[in-house]
Order: structure tokens, then C-alpha cells, then sequence
């Protein structure tokens, strides 16, 4: 796995991640009545698996016929669980495709049919349905009772023309790392401290700072568990920070998730907005000048999880 493509890549976006957040509650309904994830007893291999199966659903009757230029399966890291007190140990992936060789005019046709394969399936949509009229249609929908969330997005290639690139992604629910469940040795794991001079754990820690200054609200006390912390797997060497925001109001966390936004495009990320269960979207951006990745996901406390994922200095980044 490598982390270059965190994203879906489409033509003026770059990349664009299909992903979002692990639900912290447990068979049943949420605090708003929705209902949350379930977790989820599966490795990394089966997860991949699955992902591949979502995605070829997704394919296998379009028309005109895509080629498919594939992205992952890559980490994404620790999971942000969104009970408003940080990562607990499991992890997600994510797994996309481009959609090439066809007309760009083609683009949003490839997308509805990927929301036609996927209603067919039973699967949900996270939110209601995209609106047909607009040239560049986005999907986000998720598969029951498993819960991967899933995307068929279309990139501008030629506004003016309607063109478009459409991708799909795929990403994983939490899952256990290799220890805390049946699966393979080489699997993606937890370790509790990177080497203090890294150059890696600065710039985990000022990416983190400077989203905390574009959020511009309290942070809660550093707790057990806060901190920088590594994320290994076979392909290298990853460093993980994450802290959460004092409990705001849905129009205070809009507020702070529109700032952070502003930021990250100024910053040349890739920015994605994700729906949730809450009012408020996720944020998941790429930098993709040094590989690092962003979470910003709405708890259901009202508190931001804000999440950093860097390579360390022995990684190795290359594209797939």
C-alpha cells in the first residue's frame, strides 16, 4: 500500500478521497434516531476484497465501457471515531478508480449509472440523492449491513463543454489492526512512539497547528492516548496525530469546518466534503507536495476529531 493516492484522482482535483468517518456507537440507533455503524470483524485483506466487489457492482453494466485506472487499496490511517475522544485503535482503507477512456461528455452518465448499480444492491444513500440537473454530480452512498461508504464523483475537465472525469471510491469501515483479530502478520498496526527527532513528527504537529489556527476554537486538554504516534504496516513508516475541539454548536462546527476549508485550498490541499450522520460534513484533504492527509469529522458530542497523517522520515512515498 502507498499513500500517494489518498484521493480519487480526477483532472482539476488531483485526487479526491472517498471516505468518512467510523460511527463510535454499536448495533443500533444513534443519538439522533440514525442509524450508526456496527463493528466491524474483518482484516485488511477482506476489507480490500469487499471494497473491489462495491466497486466492480458499481461497473459492470456501464456503458459506454470505462477503462479503469485504479488507485489503492491505501491507508487511511487510525480511525477518528466520532464518539469526541479520538482514535481507538482500528484502522480504515480505501481503494479507487479512475474511469478513462471515454468522452468526457460521458463523465456524469457514468456516475448516475454507478447510483443506479448500487440502488439496485440495496445500498443507501448517505444523504438524499444527487441532484440530476447540475453538470458534475457527486454520489455518496453506503452498503448495509457491512457499512462501507462509497463515491462516484465527476471532475471538471471543460466547464464550458460539460466535460467531466468520473471516479468511484470505496472506503472500509474501522477494522482491527493485525493482534486484536484473526488476519495476517504483515497487516497495518499501532505502535505507541516515532523517534523524537523525526522530522516527520514536526510536520504531523504543524500541519496540525495550523488547521488549529483556521478552526479558531478551543481545543479540548490533551488527554491519554493524544500525541504524535506511528502507524506501521509492510510498505513503511506513517505518523499520526489527532486532537478534538471544545463541543460547538452545528453553526459553530459549519463555521469552523468552512474556515479549515479556506485554509486547506489556500495551503494547496485536495479538499473533499463528506456528508455524516451529523449536520455537518467531513473534511479529508491531500497535500500532496509531502503526502500528508487530513481528517476533520463532526462527533456526535459536537466536538471536530482533527486528524494528521504524515510519512515518516524512512518511508519511501512513490505513486502506484
Amino acid at each position: 500500500m502507498k499513500l500517494r493516492t489518498m484521493m480519487v484522482a480526477v483532472t482539476l482535483l488531483a485526487t479526491a478521497l472517498a471516505t468518512a468517518a467510523c460511527g463510535s456507537e454499536q448495533d443500533g440507533q444513534g443519538k439522533h434516531g440514525k442509524a450508526t455503524s456496527k463493528q466491524v470483524t474483518m482484516d485488511e485483506e477482506q476489507a480490500t476484497k469487499r471494497a473491489e466487489e462495491i466497486i466492480q457492482q458499481a461497473v459492470a453494466d456501464m456503458s459506454p465501457k470505462p477503462t479503469l485506472k485504479r488507485s489503492g487499496p491505501v491507508p487511511v490511517g487510525p480511525c477518528v471515531a466520532d464518539d469526541g475522544r479520538g482514535s481507538d485503535g482500528r484502522l480504515q482503507l480505501s481503494l479507487s478508480y479512475d474511469l478513462t477512456g471515454v468522452p468526457g461528455s460521458a463523465a456524469k452518465k457514468l456516475v448516475r449509472q454507478a447510483r443506479d448499480a448500487w440502488v439496485k444492491q440495496g445500498y443507501k444513500f448517505q444523504d438524499s440523492d444527487e441532484d440530476w440537473s447540475k453538470p458534475f454530480p457527486t454520489v455518496n452512498m453506503r452498503t448495509e449491513p457491512d457499512d462501507f461508504w462509497m463515491d462516484a464523483v465527476t471532475g471538471v475537465v471543460d466547464r464550458a463543454k460539460g466535460e467531466g472525469l468520473a471516479s468511484i471510491g470505496v472506503t472500509s469501515p474501522c477494522f482491527a489492526p493485525a493482534g486484536d483479530s484473526a488476519s495476517k502478520a504483515d497487516n497495518t498496526a499501532l505502535h505507541s512512539a516515532p523517534a523524537a527527532d523525526d522530522p516527520g513528527v514536526r510536520r504531523a504537529l504543524d500541519h496540525s497547528s495550523r488547521i488549529y489556527d483556521a478552526l479558531r476554537v478551543r481545543h479540548t486538554p490533551r488527554g491519554e492516548g493524544d500525541g504524535v504516534r506511528t502507524v506501521q504496516d509492510a510498505d513503511g513508516t506513517w505518523l499520526h496525530h489527532d486532537w478534538s475541539t471544545d463541543p460547538l454548536t452545528a453553526e459553530e462546527a459549519a463555521d469552523a469546518i468552512g474556515r479549515a476549508q479556506a485554509y486547506l485550498e489556500s495551503a494547496n490541499w485536495t479538499v473533499r466534503r463528506v456528508a455524516t450522520d451529523a449536520s455537518v460534513p467531513a473534511l479529508f484533504a491531500l497535500h500532496e507536495a509531502d503526502k500528508t492527509v487530513a481528517q476533520l469529522v463532526p462527533s456526535a458530542e459536537g466536538m471536530l476529531r482533527v486528524a494528521v497523517t504524515t510519512p515518516a522520515a524512512q518511508t519511501t512515498v512513490t505513486d502506484i
